[in-house]
């Protein structure tokens, strides 16, 4: 049965330029499609968070930039909250599938796998 399903990933940004922003978002993206296999008319809508130190460009452009035209994109600053990851770039695709949610994988590069282990947001 075809449900929607969330994949996370997360990455830093090595500046707050729209290259740097771009480039992280595109390698993040990239690696999260090929990773299950995603095919844009199953996505539902991708969610794209910043921290508030990241304020040079959108990073949802970097979606409209690998092809993705029809899926629904939102940007979000996140809350500065002290001692969290600086220059971080997280995103959320909700997209239709009949994989299972236990066999998604979601990507964490650039650092940002000690999100997962500091009882950080992710």
């Amino acid at each position: 049965m075809t449900e929607c399903r969330g994949i996370r990933g997360a990455t830093r940004a090595s500046g707050n330029t729209a290259e740097e922003i771009y480039g992280a978002t595109k390698e993040l993206l990239s690696e999260l499609i090929e990773a299950n296999h995603l095919e844009e008319p199953n996505v539902a809508m991708v969610f794209f968070t910043v921290t508030e130190d990241l304020d040079a460009v959108f990073p949802a452009a970097a979606a409209r930039q690998l092809g993705w035209n029809t899926t629904a994109l939102m940007c979000a600053r996140e809350i500065p909250v002290p001692g969290s990851m600086q220059s971080c770039v997280r995103i959320l695709i909700l997209y239709n599938t009949d994989t299972p949610q236990s066999e998604v994988t979601n990507i964490y590069l650039n650092g940002t796998d000690a999100l997962r282990s500091q009882g950080l947001p992710e």
